[in-house]
């Protein structure tokens, strides 16, 4: 009886994870289709502008995503209190949270617009330089509308609203398409921007979302009986220097993830424009299955925060083992496409005879990869839940700027393997990373659960 009443509770709370994941996966990649309708839009005018892109956007998301990473403390902050129905404590994160977007939006800005003027002096190709510092000096308008987004959102997520999250990226990538169309090729009557248009079409789009999550704070609090704008609380310098230390370390960790990935896109800039538009179409595969266990990582840190702070500590690891389980098996499945269907996915970007013959081996280098990086980003979300956000920065700095990306640079450019051999580097890191944080979430959720009496 004591087994069947075990097996109930596994089903009824992987229900409840997976209800609590799909929304925020939607949303996830929702934030990635952006990226990649940007790239497809562009595609027409060739491989370089493709490449433009790619490089205006390795780039822009190292800094930017810092900024979003500062804000990650709010998982762990707002979860654990509406765990514990601490309403107030929510709203006053939040509040915190918009200020420290505010403070650390204008430096980053500032430190874009400096990058983009160099394009042109550290061996990027001629053809991709010029295009890629033009936009990138457009889409540094949209960072501080998305840091914003990304303070709501976490607030948004932490409370358990996570349908509406999904609603404004579905609108918010209609926009960008449209913006897309309009501005990339002169339609209707707009001047043709070409890449400068991409990059404004995705700053009106983050406008859109910023402005969207801020109105449905506002409309869950009025539903309280809490205004939001009434009873918005002033700057805690103590508030923000706290929520400043738990994200830091979050957001070493994505600088360290998506610094090694788009220092990769850059270094591919100093190969050809063919083997830099390959990796850019590669990658795009690769970061959009990626965005669905980076969805159930977030939707496990809520999950975990949330038991945490109601003090049921077993319930806590099986919610983190759960996820996994979801996270993984979604990256068998994109795995096994990957590996099956390369040119049809190639394709979709572009029938360019010279990246339909190069594409197919990066599609299977990262079908190879899946299953670790859906191990290694859903146990970084179930780490942050536990309140845990430096054991993942520092598996990051180990496993890519250690061991993966030297390697990589070294069968790229010393043994002349091209781009093939950064990809080579990269999924090395990857399997290094996950064993690492996979071991600690076992080892952390054991004790947690262990200290409450409780068995996983």
């Amino acid at each position: 009886m004591a087994q069947l009443t075990a097996q109930a509770e596994w089903r009824r709370e992987l229900r409840a994870m997976t209800a609590l994941a799909l929304p925020v996966v939607l949303s996830e990649l929702g934030w990635m289709l952006q990226g990649i309708v940007d790239t497809i839009m562009v595609g027409h005018l060739g491989p370089e502008a493709i490449g433009a892109v790619a490089v205006g956007n390795a780039v822009y998301y190292v800094p930017s995503l810092f900024g979003i990473g500062l804000l990650l403390g709010l998982d762990t902050l707002v979860s654990q209190a509406y765990g514990r129905d601490d309403h107030d404590a929510c709203h006053h994160w939040l509040a915190q949270g918009v200020y420290l977007a505010c403070i650390v939006s204008p430096p980053l800005m500032l430190l874009l617009g400096a990058f983009s003027l160099v394009f042109g002096h550290v061996g990027i190709h001629a053809e991709v330089a010029g295009p890629a510092g033009s936009y990138l000096r457009v889409i540094i308008w949209g960072t501080l509308p998305l840091l914003l987004y990304g303070a709501t959102r976490r607030y948004l997520q932490g409370v358990g609203q996570m349908r509406v999250i999904t609603v404004t990226f579905v609108v918010a990538n209609l926009l960008n398409w449209f913006g897309n169309w309009v501005l990339i090729y002169g339609k209707l009557g707009a001047p043709a921007m070409g890449v400068r248009g991409s990059a404004l079409s995705t700053v009106i789009s983050r406008v859109y979302m910023a402005a969207s999550l801020i109105g449905f704070a506002w409309r869950y609090e009025r539903r309280r009986g809490h205004p939001l704008f009434a009873r918005w609380a002033k700057p805690s310098l103590l508030k923000i220097k706290q929520l400043a230390r738990l994200g830091a370390p979050a957001a070493g960790q994505i600088v360290a993830e998506v610094g090694a990935w788009n220092l990769a896109t850059f270094s591919a800039g100093f190969l050809t424009p063919v083997e830099l538009a390959t990796h850019t179409i590669a990658l795009s595969y690769a970061s959009l299955t990626y965005m669905v266990p980076l969805g159930v990582g977030a939707a496990a840190a809520v999950g975990v925060g949330h038991a945490i702070g109601a003090g049921d500590r077993p319930k806590a690891r099986r919610a983190g083992w759960l996820a996994l389980a979801l996270g993984t098996g979604f990256m068998f499945l994109a795995g096994i496409v990957l590996f099956l269907e390369p040119k049809t996915l190639i394709a979709v970007y572009t029938t360019d005879p010279r990246v339909m013959a190069a594409g197919p081996t990066l599609l299977l280098i990262a079908a190879a990869f899946q299953i670790f990086d859906g191990i290694q980003t859903v146990s970084t979300g179930a780490l942050r839940g536990l309140g845990e956000t430096r054991v993942p920065m520092i598996a990051n700095l180990i496993g890519y700027w250690v061991i993966g990306l030297p390697l990589g640079f070294v069968l790229c450019f010393w043994m002349k393997r091209g781009v093939f051999g950064l990809w080579i580097g990269l999924t090395v890191a990857l399997i290094i990373i996950a064993a690492m944080l996979l071991r600690r979430w076992n080892h952390d959720s054991s004790i947690r659960s262990a200290e409450s009496g409780g068995a996983g």
